[in-house]
């Protein structure tokens, strides 16, 4: 694994291994790389993994602090389907749903599932639109993209 300039690194107290695995298990082009444990560090391993094709590094080494919303990793879906698909597994064996297309997995850490036209459809230039899906947006759990395009449009079918 090539290591980038910058690198999502992850602090776990010890399920490194377990949550990379769970995560290269839903996702495509996703992988668990290489696992090493640090000899002079007790029980601490430091854990490479890919998730579609991004380095990932997570250590289990007894978590000072725990996850929290201040940093999530936000998935962009095409399609209603592929949404349901990545909440669904990330919510399972213990996960929680949160409010606008949040979620904490069983590990704890956050994550954003989003339609790919989210930020496009707030961001345009016509305010009333924008302020119709932000109002949908903010009703929902996870995200139903056919109830967002409708508040986009302004039609009510």
């Amino acid at each position: 694994m090539t290591i980038q300039k910058i690198t999502p690194f992850l602090w776990y107290s010890n399920e490194a291994e377990e949550a990379a695995a769970f995560y290269a298990d839903i996702f495509p082009d996703s992988r668990v790389i290489r696992v090493t444990a640090v000899p002079s560090a007790g029980s601490t391993k430091v854990v490479e993994f890919v998730l579609f094709g991004q380095p990932f590094i997570a250590m289990s080494s007894g978590q000072p602090d725990p996850f929290n919303h201040s940093v999530s990793l936000m998935v962009d879906c095409d399609d209603q389907a592929e949404l349901d698909r990545y909440w669904n597994a990330l919510l399972e064996g213990g996960g929680s749903p949160e409010a606008c297309g949040w979620l904490k997995d069983r590990f704890g850490v956050s994550w954003q599932i989003v339609p790919s036209d989210l930020v496009e459809m707030m961001a345009g230039p016509d305010q009333a639109k924008a302020r119709r899906v932000a109002d949908t947006m903010m009703k929902m759990v996870k995200f139903d993209i056919a109830a967002l395009k409708v508040a986009y449009s302004g039609t009510t079918d």
